[in-house]
């Protein structure tokens, strides 16, 4: 049986980090290491930190990344991409080039007899309005056909520089520490859609860059999976028990 893995939150691209080429070799590195171990790969959201796909252009860059999940699903590894609030835009081109299964919103699914709920994490139970009101704006089909107007040289220049102006905002460039379960927006969500939902055994998110791993029920966990920021940090699951791991390059058994 092979493992499944979940990822998320690597912001490629970003111009607010560093050492953004080493870490685009480092997650596929990590994603060369697993091509013969996986079964499915799941990547929950803001792999990329700026994605706009005009109807003839794509983003420049990335092609190490683009290459590696192309060679992924060659070999008959299920590759999910799920959008996050950073690549919402994505069109066709990741599915038709790179053979991933994209989704635009949460997934249940069943994995060796498991169920699992997996979703970026953007909007749920997130009780800031002024966030919500620039989610419904970057759905809006209406923007986003407005911006295809604007050419790539500046529509591509606004968005990196958002996405930069954004992430620079916070302290050292972290998202804020874990709130406990009485305050922590996601933590919440799944308890309100558990009441309603009994069946799920882990409910797994990306998003808010903490690593979390928490047992709700003794059926059910929730896991938060960190980011490929700072943390490189993965969940793999072998059909029996499901692990909150660090990447090490060179040292990676699961």
């Amino acid at each position: 049986m092979k493992n499944v893995y979940f990822l998320s939150d690597a912001h490629l691209g970003s111009r607010a980090i560093a050492h953004s080429r080493t870490q685009e070799r480092r997650l596929v590195n990590f994603l060369d290491s697993i091509k013969q171990k996986a079964a499915a790969v799941y990547l929950l959201g803001d792999m990329f930190d700026f994605w706009y796909e005009f109807r003839l252009v794509v983003p420049k860059g990335y092609t190490r990344f683009l290459g590696k999940l192309s060679e992924l699903t060659d070999l008959g590894v299920e590759v999910h991409f799920f959008t996050g609030n950073h690549d919402i835009w994505c069109g066709d081109y990741l599915e038709k080039e790179c053979g991933v299964i994209l989704h635009r919103q949460p997934l249940t699914t069943e994995i060796y007899g498991r169920t699992f709920y997996l979703a970026h994490g953007d909007g749920l139970g997130d009780p800031d309005r002024k966030f919500k009101l620039l989610r419904a704006m970057f759905h809006s089909r209406t923007l986003q056909t407005l911006f295809s107007a604007i050419h790539p040289r500046w529509s591509v220049e606004l968005g990196l520089s958002w996405a930069k102006h954004s992430r620079l905002k916070r302290v050292d460039g972290r998202e804020p520490d874990y709130m406990g379960e009485q305050q922590e927006p996601l933590v919440l969500f799944t308890k309100q859609y558990m009441k309603s939902h009994p069946d799920i055994n882990f409910f797994i998110y990306g998003h808010r860059h903490i690593e979390l791993d928490l047992l709700l029920t003794s059926q059910t966990r929730m896991m938060i999976l960190g980011d490929w920021i700072h943390s490189f940090t993965y969940a793999v699951f072998d059909g029996e028990h499901l692990f909150l791991e660090n990447f090490i390059e060179g040292e990676t058994e699961l």
